[in-house]
């Protein structure tokens, strides 16, 4: 498990960059999304994976009894997939904005709106 993990992590960041690179801005948007999970993992992974109780101190104790999960981690998850969401969303209604006034979706072809323009009346 301690291997599988950062290699899975690797994976996904290595296919979230090459989708980016891609000419076609759905593959853009899958990349980002990709990177998301990517870096949702590897927070997980750093949080260290034990099987313990919730971070809870009993009545009557002084403190936490070991094992215990950390819960900073597990947070700090919760609002990267909430900002992840936003991100997402954001881009989709872009592209779709930018698809409807260019008529592509091809990023070389946008390169040159200055002729598109031109020629629209």
């Amino acid at each position: 498990m301690r291997v599988l993990l950062p290699v899975i992590i690797g994976l996904l960041y290595a296919t979230g960059i090459y989708l980016i690179l891609r000419r076609s801005m759905v593959k853009v948007i899958f990349g980002l999304v990709v990177l998301g999970h990517a870096a949702n993992l590897m927070i997980f992974t750093v949080g260290r994976l034990t099987k313990g109780s919730p971070a809870f101190v009993p009545h009557g104790a002084t403190g936490i009894a070991e094992p215990f999960a950390d819960p900073l981690p597990q947070a700090l998850i919760l609002t990267a997939i909430v900002i992840g969401f936003g991100i997402q969303a954001f881009t989709i209604a872009l592209f779709k904005k930018t698809c409807q006034s260019l008529k592509t979706e091809d990023l070389d072809e946008m390169r040159n709106t200055d002729q598109l323009e031109k020629e629209s009346p």
